[in-house]
C-alpha cells in the first residue's frame, strides 16, 4: 500500500498547477500563524503537518509567526512552549515572526485606507455598531460618524493612536457595503483602542490591529503564497481579497480546510482551560488531554501524530475523526520500535518449591522482536520466588484456561516451564501464593523437555524487582460528542485515571529513558511520566495493545 500512489488533495492541485503557471515564480511560501494564549493541540498538529508539509514537498519553506494582536491574553510562556511543539513534531521554520513586527506598517496601511476615503473612525459603542450592521436578511444602517473627512478621520486615529482616548471609546472601521450578504464586508472593525503592556512592544501601542486586519496584510508583508486556514475563514475571505487589493500590496492568497474533529475529546480552547481551572486534569499536559504536550507526556510520538495527520488527509468539509485512528497509528509505531519489558501490576508470590532457595540465575530477552536484529538484548534476574499477575491463576480454571491453576502448566517468559502443585489462601479465602515446581530441562532457547503448553506469562523475580507507580489512562469522556452536551463536564470518563501505586518491574526498567516508548508484555505500551523523579518513578499507559474500546461498542 505505502508504495501506490497518493492522489493529491486539493491544497497540492492548486500549488501544482501554481507551480506550472510560474506564479510567484513558482515559490512556495506558508505560515503557520498561531496565538500566544494557549497550548497547542491535536489540531494544530493537523495545521502544522499540512502547512510545513506542503513547503517541504513542493521546496519551499514556512514562516512560524505568532499572531500576538490581543495584549491581554497573550504570554511568553506560549510561545516557547509553541516552538517546543513544533520542533518536537519534526519541523524547522524559515522565520520567526510575529504579528507585532508589522505594527507600525499595518498603521501606516490604515492611513492609506483613510487618506483613500475607504476607512472612517466610529464613535458607537460596540452595542451601537453591532445593532446598526442589520441581520442576514436586512441591509445595515449606517453611522452617524461614516462620513467624517478625510483630514479629521486621519486626527482621530492619530489621537487614538497617542492614547487620547479610554478603551472602547472609538474604533477604526472599513468603508465597505452596509447592504453587502456577507456579513463581515459591513463596515469591519479595523483596529480598537486597548491601553494593555504587550508582551513585545511594552507600552508603545494602545491600538490594536483586528485580525481581520492583521492577518492578510501580514501575510502580503512576509510574500506569503499559499495562507492555509480552516473553513471558519470562508467568510472572512473576500475582507482578505479587500484590503489587499485596496492596498495594492502583494496578493497572497487564502485557502480553506476542514478543522480536526476528534470523537470522545474537546477542542475547544475556552474548554480545555476549564478542564485545567476546575482541576478535573492536572495541567494543560495532562496525559488526557488532547494537548500536543499532554500526548507527549502520554507517550505519543512525533512519527505518530505525523502519520495520524497524513492519514486523515485534508477534505472540504467537516467530519469527525475516530480518536480510534491517533490510537492505531500510535500502536503501529510503538509495535515496531518499543522495547520489551515485563511488569506486573497486580502482584500475587509465585514460589519454585524444587528451585534451589537463594540461588539466582540471569536469563536473556531480546529487546524489540519487530526489529531485525531485535536490537539487543537485556539481563533478567530469575530466582524461587517470582510475581506474576493475579489474573495468571484460577483456582477453578474452564476447559480453554491456558495459564495456572491446580495442576497445569505454563511458560514463564524467557525462563521455564512450570506446574502448579499448590497454593495457599489467607483467612478470607483469598489465594495468597502459588507453589509450583519448575522443569529444568525447559529453559527457553535450550528447551529439550518436550513438553508442549499453551500459555506463556510474564513474571518479576522478587528479590530483584524494582517498585513503580503506574498510571492507567483513558479516554477522558465517555461519550463521543461531549462538546453537544448541555454540560460537556458531565460525561467526564469517572475512570479515564486508575493509579497502580505500588507495580513490580525487571531492574532493567529502573533506568528506563525519558520519552522511550516500553512494551509492558501483555499488557500496554507504557512511557516514564516526565514528572518521574529518581526515587519515584512513574509510568504512564500510553495505549492499549488492542483497541477495548471498539470492542465493548460491538458488545453493545
Amino acid at each position: 500500500m505505502e508504495n501506490e500512489e497518493k492522489s493529491l488533495n486539493f491544497i497540492e492541485e492548486i500549488i501544482e498547477k501554481d507551480i506550472q503557471s510560474g506564479k510567484h515564480g513558482g515559490r512556495v511560501l506558508t505560515r503557520f500563524p498561531p496565538e500566544p494564549n494557549g497550548y497547542l493541540h491535536i489540531g494544530h498538529a493537523k495545521s502544522i503537518v499540512l502547512n510545513f508539509g506542503l513547503a517541504q514537498k513542493y521546496g519551499g519553506e514556512t514562516n512560524l509567526r505568532f499572531d500576538d494582536t490581543n495584549p491581554l491574553t497573550e504570554e511568553t510562556a506560549y510561545v516557547e512552549s509553541i516552538k517546543n511543539d513544533i520542533k518536537w513534531l519534526g519541523f524547522e521554520w524559515a522565520e520567526e515572526l510575529y504579528t507585532s513586527d508589522y505594527f507600525d506598517m499595518l498603521y501606516d496601511f490604515a492611513v492609506k485606507l483613510i487618506k483613500n476615503g475607504l476607512a472612517y473612525v466610529d464613535d458607537s459603542s460596540s452595542e451601537g455598531i453591532a445593532a446598526s450592521k442589520g441581520t442576514p436578511t436586512e441591509p445595515g444602517k449606517p453611522s452617524p460618524y461614516r462620513d467624517r473627512s478625510v483630514d479629521e478621520n486621519l486626527r482621530l486615529l492619530e489621537e487614538m493612536r497617542d492614547g487620547k482616548y479610554s478603551d472602547g471609546a472609538k474604533v477604526l472601521r472599513a468603508k465597505i457595503d452596509l447592504a453587502n450578504p456577507n456579513m463581515h464586508l459591513r463596515d469591519p472593525l479595523l483596529y480598537r483602542i486597548k491601553h494593555a503592556h504587550h508582551h513585545r512592544t511594552g507600552n508603545k501601542w494602545c491600538i490594536y490591529p483586528m485580525y481581520d486586519f492583521a492577518h492578510g496584510q501580514s501575510d502580503s508583508i512576509e510574500q506569503i503564497t499559499h495562507s492555509v486556514c480552516t473553513l471558519e475563514f470562508v467568510p472572512h475571505r473576500p475582507l482578505y481579497d479587500w484590503l489587499i487589493e485596496k492596498l495594492e500590496i502583494f496578493p497572497s492568497k487564502q485557502y480553506e480546510f476542514a478543522r480536526l474533529n476528534l470523537n470522545y475529546t474537546v477542542m475547544s480552547k475556552r474548554k480545555l482551560l476549564q478542564l485545567v481551572n476546575e482541576k478535573y486534569v492536572e495541567s494543560w499536559d495532562d496525559p488526557r488531554m488532547p494537548t500536543i504536550s499532554g500526548l507527549r507526556r502520554r507517550g505519543y510520538t512525533p512519527a505518530s501524530i505525523r502519520n495520524f495527520c497524513d492519514r486523515i488527509g485534508v477534505a472540504k468539509r467537516e467530519n469527525i475523526i475516530d480518536v480510534g485512528l491517533l490510537e492505531f497509528c500510535i500502536r503501529e509505531d510503538l509495535n515496531k520500535t518499543a522495547w520489551r519489558r515485563m511488569a506486573v501490576l497486580d502482584p500475587i508470590k509465585l514460589v519454585i518449591t524444587n528451585y534451589p532457595a537463594g540461588e539466582e540465575e540471569v536469563l536473556s530477552g531480546e529487546n524489540n522482536p519487530e526489529a531485525d536484529d531485535g536490537e539487543g538484548s537485556r539481563s533478567i534476574p530469575f530466582s524461587n520466588t517470582l510475581w506474576i499477575e493475579r489474573e495468571d491463576f484460577m483456582e477453578n480454571p474452564p476447559k480453554k484456561f491456558f495459564r495456572l491453576g491446580p495442576g497445569l502448566m505454563v511458560r514463564l517468559k524467557h525462563a521455564y516451564i512450570v506446574k502448579c502443585e499448590d497454593f495457599l489462601k489467607d483467612a478470607d479465602g483469598n489465594v495468597t501464593e502459588i507453589r509450583c515446581t519448575y522443569i529444568p530441562e525447559s529453559k527457553s532457547g535450550e528447551d529439550t523437555s518436550g513438553i508442549k503448553v499453551k500459555g506463556t506469562i510474564h513474571w518479576v523475580s522478587v528479590p530483584h524487582a524494582g517498585t513503580v507507580e503506574v498510571r492507567l489512562y483513558d479516554r477522558l469522556f465517555n461519550v463521543e460528542n461531549p462538546a453537544a452536551e448541555e454540560d460537556f463536564r458531565a460525561t467526564i470518563n469517572p475512570d479515564s485515571l486508575q493509579v497502580i501505586e505500588t507495580a513490580y518491574v525487571e531492574p532493567d526498567l529502573l533506568s528506563a529513558a525519558p520519552g522511550k516508548g516500553y512494551q509492558f508484555i501483555r499488557k500496554g505500551y507504557f512511557t516514564l511520566d516526565s514528572k518521574s523523579t529518581p526515587d519515584k518513578l512513574v509510568f504512564n499507559r500510553t495505549v492499549t495493545l488492542r483497541d477495548t474500546w471498539a470492542k465493548e461498542a460491538n458488545k453493545n
